[in-house]
């Protein structure tokens, strides 16, 4: 009998209708229910946390965009109002009255701009910077440039003659490459294509495309290591040029005349600091053999200006490059990039009165 109670009992506890077992069953029901909720709760947690992550990241990023864009387009108009005012110095240069329509160094155009806030500009009292008044943009941007005399440089548009390559200018970068070290067939090579480029004759589909400054040159194969070296001492304008005695170096001096050595040149460099050329004759009668320098290859006025501005604003740097035409009355521009530029070359080119080198 009693074994038959225990058997049902044990019976019972198998099926789930002891009452311990009953408690036991409902117990962890209960705790499995309580775990779900958790887990349901700590990924909701974890979704809101994403999209919240999510939707900060996108509404920051907009915001630099944004302000990226604005400072670009501030930076822009202003360097757009250096240009004009650049102009305005050219063009009163070409007014000037009394003037002997030459282009020198001593000039107010050939003052470099150094670096300045530009707040100094714009809130000038009575020749007092009101810095303190100046908003916040105007306070965080700084500014700098300079005009370069183009013709003060080796013009490789000369190299191009009528039907075939010009060879007085050929002399001259001839000169100049040996004295930089570069190769002769670089040469050969730069105004072979320059004659193809320019020439009025021939298909424009075969024509090789006519590069718009010397940092270009590298469409017709010429090494950036060459282009570099070039750069202080070269130019490419649209059309053949003389070079100006008034604002060439010692080195384009030398490179520009035949049969003048680099001594003469020199001569010409530290002369022209006390007293400018106001005719290239004025010049011949420093140098040894005077018909080294005439008016078909050299000249004391020019027309071709490179304008150079470079504008700071909230950690931004913007750079721009114009080139401008320079007539009497009249100062157009031609062209012009913005973008990052070379430090070392703005520094090569940079209109400064060089005093006695000396050479090898």
């Amino acid at each position: 009998m009693r074994r038959q109670k225990v058997e049902r009992w044990a019976l019972r506890v198998l099926r789930g209708f002891a009452p311990d077992a009953q408690r036991t069953t409902h117990n962890a029901g209960r705790a499995g229910q309580a775990g779900a909720a958790l887990l349901a709760a700590m990924l909701t947690v974890t979704l809101v946390a994403t999209f919240a992550a999510a939707a900060m990241w996108q509404q920051w990023r907009a915001i630099e965009v944004e302000t990226a864009e604005r400072a670009r387009i501030q930076s822009a108009w202003i360097l757009i109002g250096a240009l004009d005012w650049s102009r305005l110095i050219l063009r009163e240069d070409s007014l000037a009255q009394g003037g002997d329509g030459t282009d020198n160094l001593s000039e107010p155009w050939a003052v470099p701009l150094q670096e300045a806030r530009l707040s100094t500009f714009l809130a000038a009292n009575r020749n007092v910077a009101q810095v303190a008044d100046a908003s916040t943009d105007t306070a965080d941007a700084f500014l700098s440039g300079q005009i370069t005399d183009q013709q003060g440089l080796l013009n490789l548009r000369n190299l191009a003659g009528d039907k075939q390559v010009d060879a007085s200018a050929l002399r001259q970068f001839a000169r100049l490459f040996d004295y930089l070290g570069l190769p002769r067939p670089q040469l050969d090579q730069l105004a072979q294509q320059m004659q193809r480029a320019t020439a009025r004759e021939g298909e424009p589909n075969t024509k090789p495309l006519l590069p718009q400054s010397v940092a270009q040159l590298g469409w017709w194969g010429l090494p950036q290591a060459s282009i570099d070296a070039l750069t202080p001492h070269v130019t490419l304008l649209p059309v053949r040029t003389l070079v100006n005695l008034n604002t060439a170096s010692a080195v384009v001096l030398w490179a520009s005349a035949d049969g003048l050595d680099m001594a003469d040149a020199q001569r010409l460099v530290q002369r022209r600091e006390t007293q400018y050329f106001r005719s290239p004759a004025d010049a011949a009668e420093l140098v040894r053999q005077g018909s080294a320098i005439s008016a078909s290859t050299h000249a004391v006025a020019s027309s071709y200006f490179e304008v150079r501005g470079r504008l700071r604003l909230d950690g931004a740097v913007v750079e721009e490059r114009s080139l401008v035409f320079k007539q009497r009355g009249d100062v157009r521009t031609l062209w012009r990039e913005r973008g990052g530029l070379p430090a070392a070359a703005m520094l090569a080119q940079a209109p400064k009165m060089p005093g006695a080198t000396t050479y090898p």
